[in-house]
């Protein structure tokens, strides 16, 4: 059965960033649109959940999914099965506008893990494929051919992905046309109502002419096995930046050619855990694990599990591991439970790339030394960008980065967690 679109998140559609691409013109383009959608959604939130339910103690929140939708060129190849994809500049975008969804949650009082408050909005980044004026080719089954990354194109995308609750836009001449090709794409998949599509306020794009090519050797062909580690302990912004920026870099091989691409997210186990600050809170490894397959639902563009909120179907491998799969069951997501630093890195050889962060670059360092005292190849090691707060504020000028700092870690959201709660409702550690 399809979900409703009472239960569908909504959709953002936001035309191509500015270029360069910098804090400053990036807030000019897209803070408007994503602060009066933010400002709906989360008061729509507030009239569902009803003012009270923090004061008496009551957590069943509501957590709306919205669904960012970036679209832009960032894809090279003429077939579909041989694109390869600006990773640098994927990954950037993706830091730029989490910091940005941050920034303004912070600003809006805005809950984005679930758990804080009544106004709970769960923000998820999508990039399309897309330059204006482009035309798409149908294959030889009359469909728009989802191709062999992660990043489907426009036309893809809206004849696969629905249904959506509501499809919202900026009320700019680009926004218009980038709601007019989606819905001509998306035409018999979705009835969408007038009231259902919502021009929103626009920003400011400019883009300049001093902007340097793109080296080919930015685009990057897919890997077959690819993975990165962490706790995931209530998903933030920058959780859902490592995990989709890893995603990117998975090649997805033909429907039913007998191959899969593999991601494989090491999640710390709950034992590595005790120690952590707030460690009465910590989610347990399940709920983390679902967490993060529920979050990769969307960057797979899984219509059946993303457009409903809920956690894709599981497998069980092992008591070790939580499986999932997309894209027709091209993609296989490894969740495994972690009880050192290294996981499967060093116990499988076949994993072909590796993604860190600034603080973890180091560990990916000592997974290479240990795989080199095994005879085996490195790992490619690949770094995403910091979320940072500096520049994306209002007129320029950040907010302080404490109250950044409460949207993007998992301590800080603990710790608010349990400040929140009667002293009743904390949960106490076994003795």
């Amino acid at each position: 059965m399809a979900p409703s679109s009472n239960s569908a998140p909504s959709l953002l559609l936001l035309p191509a960033p500015p270029l360069p691409l910098d804090p400053h013109s990036l807030a000019a383009a897209y803070r408007p649109p994503l602060t009066a959608v933010f400002k709906r959604l989360s008061t729509g939130i507030k009239s569902i959940n009803g003012s009270s339910n923090s004061s008496n103690g009551n957590h069943n929140h509501s957590s709306r999914v919205l669904v960012i939708a970036i679209a832009c060129p960032l894809l090279s190849g003429l077939s579909p099965r041989r694109k390869s994809l600006n990773w640098k500049a994927a990954q950037s975008i993706l830091a730029r506008v989490y910091t940005l969804v941050a920034v303004i949650c912070d600003e809006l009082d805005i809950d984005t893990s679930g758990e804080l408050g009544v106004t709970s909005l769960d923000p998820r980044i999508l990039l399309v494929d897309h330059e204006r004026h482009r035309t798409y080719r149908r294959n030889h089954d009359g469909e728009y051919e989802a191709n062999c990354t992660p990043i489907l194109d426009l036309a893809a995308f809206a004849s696969t992905v629905h249904p959506w609750s509501a499809v919202f836009h900026p009320s700019t001449e680009a926004g218009y046309e980038l709601l007019s090709a989606f819905l001509g794409h998306a035409e018999g998949r979705q009835v969408l109502l007038q009231n259902q599509l919502v021009a929103v306020e626009g920003g400011i794009t400019m883009s300049t002419s001093d902007v340097a090519p793109v080296a080919q050797e930015d685009f990057v062909r897919g890997r077959d096995v690819v993975c990165l580690g962490g706790t995931f302990d209530h998903l933030h912004p920058g959780h859902k930046l490592l995990l989709h920026a890893t995603a990117l870099l998975l090649r997805i091989p033909e429907k039913d050619a007998g191959k899969q691409g593999v991601l494989i997210v090491g999640i710390s186990g709950d034992e590595l855990l005790r120690n952590k600050k707030y460690a009465e809170v910590l989610q347990p490894w399940g709920v983390r694990a679902a967490k993060v397959l529920q979050f990769l639902s969307t960057v797979f563009a899984s219509a059946s599990s993303s457009n409903t909120g809920s956690s894709p179907p599981t497998t069980t491998h092992s008591p070790d591991e939580l499986h999932a799969a997309f894209r027709d069951g091209a993609v296989l997501v490894r969740c495994v439970n972690i009880h050192d630093p290294f996981g499967p890195t060093i116990s499988e050889e076949a994993v072909d790339a590796i993604v860190v962060s600034g603080e973890t670059r180091s560990g990916g360092q000592a997974i290479n030394d240990k795989r080199a005292e095994r005879g085996w190849e490195p790992l490619e090691v690949f770094e995403i960008d910091v979320l940072e707060p500096h520049e994306a504020g209002e007129d320029g000028g950040g907010p302080q980065s404490n109250g950044f700092a409460s949207k993007i870690s998992s301590t800080a959201i603990r710790q608010r967690i349990v400040q929140g709660r009667a002293p009743a409702q904390v949960a106490r550690p076994p003795q």
